[in-house]
């Protein structure tokens, strides 16, 4: 495994297992394969449905001797809804309860909408207390995260954004580094969109290390120095995305992955008003 070091000196792994569209019924078992292959960060969120199954599998890895609590990188979010300040100190008592911990390793703002500052106040408030480690946001543009930045008390340590082949987002990677903000992408395989797994570049380049299109684009985004979710209820999929420590990629090679980028999301915009006004009308 390999790292990061956040701006307040936690160590974060750079691959970790994502849980979102996976069924409650399905979430366990996942997660318990996850972290028997290695995997030590797991994401979930309040929106996922799927937070207690998490942490029953937490629970079970590390009853069972597979790993120590201090091994493992918990992450989950909080909701447009939850970020008034009372209602984000309840909401964040209220997870560590539900996935039967002491404390968070990650704590989220999942969308830039809504009493954001209220809801920061309640997180710093939260790891001040010991009950999260590290703060971060998601979905935050270049442009919001600058800002936020300036105007809260304690720097977002991680911004959780879409990286992808089609949506390589630099100056989001630019200006989140330039305040020492560390990047983690979501969707990095954009869901398949585009027949992703099946670009003939993509897997030109996988050939040359033996490795699938998948993998490269895992080991592109390490090398680019952004954490990176992978998801899977596959245990022979959940391996095969593990297994990107081994190789790296030519500059030549992270140069053609370059050449791809389409410059726009493959599932929405954030900044599109019929989005956000959809997406502020949804509750957990």
């Amino acid at each position: 495994m390999e790292y990061s070091i956040l701006n307040n000196n936690v160590k974060m792994p750079k691959l970790g297992f994502g849980v979102y569209q996976i069924p409650e019924s399905e979430t366990k078992e996942a997660v318990l394969h996850a972290i028997k292959i290695g995997y030590r960060l797991i994401d979930t969120a309040g929106a996922y449905k799927n937070e207690a199954e998490v942490g029953e599998a937490v629970k079970e890895a590390i009853n069972t001797g597979i790993v120590k609590r201090e091994d493992l990188f918990i992450t989950t979010k909080l909701w447009i809804n939850e970020y008034k300040e009372q209602n984000a100190e309840s909401a964040i008592n209220g997870r560590l309860q539900k996935m039967q911990l002491d404390y968070l390793d990650l704590l989220l703002l999942h969308q830039p909408y809504g009493d954001i500052y209220g809801a920061w106040r309640a997180m710093e408030s939260a790891l001040n207390a010991g009950k999260v480690r590290s703060l971060g946001v998601s979905n935050f543009d270049a442009g919001k995260i600058v800002e936020f930045a300036k105007l809260v008390e304690i720097t977002p340590q991680v911004n959780q954004l879409e990286f992808n082949p089609w949506n390589q987002r630099e100056k989001d990677e630019e200006w989140n580094k330039k305040y020492s903000v560390q990047p983690e992408a979501w969707a990095p395989f954009a869901e398949g969109r585009l027949n992703l797994f099946h670009n003939k570049i993509l897997q030109e380049i996988g050939k040359k290390y033996n490795k699938t299109v998948g993998q490269v684009v895992l080991r592109w985004l390490i090398q680019r120095d952004i954490v990176v979710l992978a998801k899977s209820v596959h245990e022979e999929r959940i391996r095969e995305n593990f297994d990107v420590f081994d190789f790296n990629l030519s500059e030549e090679d992270m140069d053609l992955i370059k050449g791809l980028d389409k410059k726009e999301s493959a599932f929405f915009d954030h900044n599109d008003p019929i989005f956000v006004e959809r997406l502020t009308g949804w509750s957990i």
